[in-house]
């Protein structure tokens, strides 16, 4: 095994991975009686410790676990985890997400305040009885692609033909929809600059407090009718 590690120690640090690491993911392959009878038994085991290296460096980046990247095609398609805060063009959707570059203070500022406002849209949520886990994964993942792209309009109409986060998440389509006409507001022409049009994102960023929504019946009962337990079969 000493052998095996120093002979895959490059892999290993290209990868950013301990050799000792693979050189158990080594051991794991030899054991194998077709990696024995193979003609080329090095080859095999070379080959699987460079897929192992691969789905370790992709778990890492996706958060998730190395069997669900071997085992999980849908994964395929995701970019590696970003800190929605570490993203600058969120500053399009509103001033509050602008990022400055002057100091560590206002940097840990900006990041509390889009914290915050994450923070209370999933309290909000789960006020109604939706999951808090599964609404904070939805807000993180609707920030990032906010901060991806060039305007709210525009996050709406790539968030809204999303079908992978929502099937990932295992959130029913009209739940996905609703949520996002919540959260960034509704598109339709008649509704600009109403609550409505305005959604929660903005309605909190504009300094409306929590409670004020809390009292907004119109609102309450559009998140409860969103939430996934409506529209799960029993």
């Amino acid at each position: 095994m000493r052998y095996t590690a120093i002979k895959y120690r490059p892999l290993a640090s290209k990868h950013g991975l301990d050799a000792w690491e693979v050189a158990s993911a080594a051991f794991e392959v030899m054991l194998a009686p077709s990696t024995r009878n193979a003609g080329n038994p090095w080859a095999v085991v070379t080959r699987a410790v460079q897929i192992t290296c691969n789905a370790e460096t992709r778990a890492a980046g996706l958060l998730t676990s190395a069997s669900k990247v071997r085992h999980t095609s849908r994964i395929v398609g995701f970019h590696d985890a970003v800190r929605f805060a570490e993203r600058e063009r969120l500053a399009d959707y509103h001033p509050a997400f602008t990022h400055h570059d002057d100091g560590d203070a206002e940097d840990s500022e900006h990041e509390a305040r889009v914290a915050a406002l994450l923070s209370v849209t999933v309290a909000l949520f789960a006020s109604t009885g939706w999951d808090a886990a599964l609404v904070a994964e939805c807000m993180e993942h609707v920030a990032y692609r906010l901060a991806d792209l060039s305007s709210r309009a525009r996050a709406v109409e790539v968030l809204r033909r999303d079908r992978a986060m929502p099937m990932l998440l295992g959130l029913p389509p009209r739940s996905w929809s609703a949520l996002l006409r919540i959260v960034l507001g509704h598109p339709a022409p008649k509704h600009p600059g109403t609550p409505v049009g305005d959604g929660v994102f903005l309605r909190l960023l504009n300094g409306e407090p929590l409670d004020a929504l809390r009292s907004d019946e119109a609102l309450m009962d559009a998140i409860r009718a969103a939430n996934p337990d409506k529209h799960t079969a029993p």
